[in-house]
């Protein structure tokens, strides 16, 4: 049974990594709706608003205080230029006071923070007190969390925050095929982006080519696995076969198999040294040589490629 499971997941992998080539945008008709697909020598994307996002950052969720201070410090000292956080964080304040003692001018930092629910009903005011938070004299993309009771109010309201200047870019969270098709007819501003769930035990390959169809790029909370998937997650035999092969650490497959689905990445970490792994990938795409290695080495696969039972 775990072989066949992980036979499953290669042939999950290798469907995902062979897409790679092909231009993020394209929606289910073949219809380019704007050119989102990543830029792996500036490692950006550039976004419907306008503005570019790095492809890869830190996600600070369960970081809080020094600890958080720390981690964002080191990620930018490595490179990082896009930091996550989020009100129910708690931690708007040291990822702020990381960001105004980097010595890194502010415009090249890219920071995004989330309204939780429970903040939807005086959305105003859940600005202003994001922006007092980070003190970093703007909001460079506000996700709404969750869908929740005015959710499009609260949206509307970031949308004047954007008019006014206090806001460049926004979001949603947590929002999926059906709460997308309800909620953009309701709003002004098309979102730049939709960050979910997504890493290998967690797929999303329905819904992340219906959010390329739109023009918007795709982003992955817990791309090293979510709700506990981690510590199973990196010590999965196939993804550390295909590691092995390759030089890399799981960690570093894993992102990188995000990356050429179109998902930016923002794995989190107070490690310096696994902050520093993680920005440590490879500007070009490998996944024909991975997808190679694997139909070597597994015949089981090779035949349902063959015969047709698998199809790619």
């Amino acid at each position: 049974m775990k072989r066949l499971y992980n036979l499953m997941l290669v042939c999950l992998l290798i469907v995902s990594l062979s897409a790679c080539g092909k231009q993020a945008g394209t929606g289910r008709d073949n219809t380019v709706t704007g050119d989102i697909s990543f830029n792996f020598e500036t490692k950006t994307v550039l976004l419907n608003s306008g503005y570019e996002m790095p492809i890869y950052g830190i996600g600070t969720y369960s970081l809080t205080g020094d600890t958080c201070v720390e981690s964002v410090t080191a990620a930018l000292n490595s490179g990082v230029r896009l930091i996550d956080t989020a009100y129910m964080y708690h931690n708007e304040e040291s990822v702020g006071e990381a960001v105004r003692n980097s010595g890194i001018p502010r415009e090249e930092i890219f920071v995004v923070t989330k309204l939780y629910p429970n903040q939807f009903s005086d959305a105003e005011a859940a600005i202003e007190e994001a922006l007092v938070k980070l003190d970093i004299d703007y909001i460079d993309m506000m996700l709404l969390h969750h869908p929740g009771t005015d959710d499009v109010e609260a949206y509307q309201a970031m949308e004047k925050a954007v008019t006014d200047g206090k806001i460049r870019s926004l979001g949603l969270s947590n929002w999926y095929v059906e709460e997308l098709e309800e909620f953009i007819p309701q709003i002004n501003i098309m979102p730049a982006l939709v960050q979910n769930e997504i890493h290998p035990y967690y797929q999303e390959n329905d819904v992340i080519p219906y959010i390329h169809s739109l023009g918007l790029v795709v982003q992955g909370w817990y791309p090293l696995g979510g709700r506990g998937y981690t510590a199973e997650l990196l010590g999965n035999e196939v993804i550390s076969e295909i590691a092995a092969a390759h030089g890399k650490s799981s960690a570093q497959v894993i992102l990188r198999w995000n990356l050429q689905k179109g998902v930016v990445v923002i794995p989190g970490s107070s490690n310096p040294d696994h902050i520093q792994e993680n920005v440590e990938l490879k500007q070009r795409s490998c996944c024909f040589s991975i997808c190679e290695y694997k139909l070597k080495t597994h015949t089981a696969l090779s035949c349902l490629v063959e015969t047709g039972d698998f199809q790619r």
